[in-house]
């Protein structure tokens, strides 16, 4: 009879403690399933459930008061997300603009310490030395100490392959149709990108970041040009120089380990057009100018640059004092400025600006397919990597759809020309060549 009273208790304070947390958001499309099957605030279907997964799930997800703890708990599986993950992020930023109102935060404290833990324990202690110094303003215990395991960014090519498309090409998308198949859509944007480099036929195109290639087989191979990437990753490299080759590309097409600040330096070598996708996230914005200086000198007078790359939106973001899951589970140095920073670097730098084009709504769709395919390869995905790292992935994919959809993150192509001496470059006068239907070979 005890163990059924303090199952119910432990009920009745988590749906007071969710009244709560749930005050001021809208529950149409998210519900809550508790660990003994009961579902909260009532039993109507909706396109996502949170199932709680023991009593202290709740205390779990909120007493670190940060977007990481909340996103540590459903890693560690305190907490699941059942049905449309990417709906469940509609209450995203209510929830964490709810947590740093350090008034509703002292109120919520009180209430989670109250709840028991798996071992029906109280909560308090963890409470104190958890939440509320975060509320004092004075930083919590380094992050090897709130996390159990790290999740590194390189994962297994075999991991990657389950939900990106057939030339695995990590970067947006380009469609015509919400409908069109992402394979097809990859493919138009790597033809879209040949296009505003205006390629022809033995120019030199470098690929900074490359990834497994993608871009420089589709250069080589339909816009004959003789293209090289540099990538960080060996097996990147080592899987972008296998397709090269079955390809028969060879002598056309390379892949190779380089760093961008060793192009010029190592190579001494003038390219008629440079090409870098989803590689300065990873720079740095204080090292931008940097970047953009070494892409201007290893252009040939009046070439091209055309830099495609995630940028802060209009729409703020929830301030994450105490950093993004992104940050410390994905991308630990990444950094996605707004667009006015790249385009002052890239100014500072000397190149003259060109054209910049928004991809956000292509990227929705892009991170859609992304999703929709790793759920569908679950199992697949467990034989290359473990429960948490899917989780992760699963987590960021669908995070980042939220994102792009609120208007949070932008994706901006922006063309770049390095001016010959006499102010001119080798641009058509206007944009007709970029939606030509034939490769401009």
């Amino acid at each position: 009879m005890h163990a059924i009273s303090s199952q119910k208790t432990a009920e009745e304070k988590t749906r007071h403690v969710l009244s709560e947390i749930f005050a001021s958001s809208s529950l149409d499309k998210v519900g809550v399933r508790l660990w003994d099957g009961a579902m909260w605030p009532n039993d109507r279907p909706r396109e996502a459930t949170l199932a709680l997964k023991h009593p202290d799930a709740l205390g779990k997800m909120f007493l670190p008061g940060t977007e990481v703890g909340l996103a540590e708990a459903y890693l560690h599986n305190d907490f699941d997300i059942e049905g449309d993950i990417e709906a469940a992020f509609e209450i995203a930023d209510e929830l964490l603009a709810h947590l740093d109102d350090w008034k509703k935060k002292l109120k919520l404290a009180g209430m989670l310490a109250a709840l028991p833990d798996r071992n029906g324990r109280s909560t308090m202690r963890r409470a104190a030395g958890r939440l509320l110094p975060r509320i004092r303003g004075k930083r919590h215990s380094p992050a090897r100490d709130r996390r159990a395991a790290t999740f590194h960014y390189n994962v297994s090519n075999d991991f990657y392959r389950l939900w990106l498309d057939r030339q695995m090409v990590y970067s947006c998308a380009y469609f015509q149709s919400p409908d069109d198949e992402l394979d097809t859509a990859q493919e138009r944007k790597l033809d879209y990108l040949c296009r505003k480099l205006r390629l022809r036929t033995g120019q030199r195109l470098l690929d900074i970041g490359c990834g497994w290639g993608a871009l420089v087989i589709h250069a080589a191979k339909h816009f004959g040009a003789r293209a090289e990437g540099i990538t960080l990753s060996e097996p990147q490299a080592e899987w972008g120089s296998a397709r090269i080759a079955e390809a028969g590309l060879g002598s056309d097409a390379a892949v190779e380990i380089g760093d961008y600040r060793e192009i010029f330096a190592n190579r001494g070598e003038f390219y008629d057009a440079i090409v870098s996708v989803g590689m300065a996230e990873h720079v740095g914005r204080e090292r931008l100018p940097d970047y953009f200086a070494a892409a201007r000198r290893a252009l040939k007078p009046g070439g091209v640059f055309l830099n495609q790359a995630i940028g802060e939106n209009v729409v703020a973001r929830p301030d994450n004092r105490n950093g993004s899951f992104i940050e410390q589970y994905v991308f630990p140095d990444g950094d996605i400025p707004p667009l006015s920073v790249m385009l002052r670097a890239a100014a500072s730098a000397g190149f003259e600006i060109r054209d910049v084009e928004n991809l956000r709504e292509h990227y929705v769709l892009t991170l859609r397919h992304w999703l929709h395919r790793l759920e569908a390869n679950q199992d697949k995905a467990l034989q290359f990597v473990d429960e948490s790292t899917y989780r992760v992935w699963r987590l960021y994919i669908a995070g980042s759809a939220h994102g792009f959809r609120r208007g949070h993150l932008a994706v901006y192509q922006t063309l770049f020309a390095k001016l010959d001496s006499s102010g001119k470059t080798k641009l058509s006068l206007t944009r007709d060549d970029w939606y030509e239907q034939e490769p401009g070979i």
